[in-house]
């Protein structure tokens, strides 16, 4: 398959991206952030939500990017997506709390990434999200969490990992106090992932795990 990261060019304009999430949008906001700053190495062409309620709708409507709302179901519904991005010119997805399985067209393996909120293989797969993540964590016992970056393919936190930060796991946590920690490695896991993506550092074959201590 060739390197999709050929397509992609570091030295040259903005990286179009898509942004696709089912809830308040707060992954959408840091990258909107970071993006706005110097230098200028992507920006947010369209969000797509599966539900009309997701908060990250309003932070694209402020911001003033294109969104819509489309159902993702069905393998049909995957194909639909990629369609609109395409119109878009979206070179790169991403995905930020989107709690759908995204099923993704041959052509766009290699261009999808998920933040997942734990270090995968570890607390993952379906059903495991958000709060549910940090609370198997918590029952767990383990003394160590973190967010995992990697590529989209056709199954629940699967594909190959680009990035994942590691995060303590405290005596006294609780779900909100982990989860706010390990939303602060997110923020700083995702954007160094796509610049990964974007510099041709790393791509779908030669994906490999970057731990980074809290």
């Amino acid at each position: 398959m060739p390197d999709p990261s050929e397509r992609i060019l570091a030295d040259g304009p903005p990286v179009p991206i898509g942004f696709l999430l089912s809830g308040g949008g707060r992954t959408l906001e840091n990258f909107i952030s970071i993006l706005s700053g110097e230098p200028r190495f992507a920006h947010v062409v369209r969000v797509i939500s599966d539900r009309q309620d997701a908060g990250g709708l309003a932070i694209a409507e402020r911001h003033g990017i294109p969104s819509s709302v489309m159902a993702c179901k069905k393998r049909g519904d995957g194909a639909r997506i990629f369609q609109q991005l395409d119109r878009d010119g979206a070179q790169l997805v991403l995905l930020g709390g989107f709690l759908r399985l995204l099923h993704v067209p041959q052509e766009w393996l290699g261009r999808v990434l998920n933040i997942h909120p734990s270090l995968i293989p570890n607390h993952c797969g379906k059903g495991y999200y958000g709060d549910l993540v940090h609370q198997s964590v918590l029952e767990s016992g383990d003394r160590e969490t973190g967010c995992t970056v990697h590529f989209v393919d056709n199954v629940y936190d699967h594909g190959p990992v680009l990035v994942q930060e590691r995060v303590p796991v405290l005596e006294g946590d609780s779900v909100d106090t982990l989860a706010e920690r390990v939303f602060e490695a997110e923020c700083r896991a995702y954007p160094r992932a796509l610049r990964k993506l974007i510099s041709g550092e790393a791509n779908w074959d030669g994906a490999r795990s970057v731990e980074i201590d809290a």
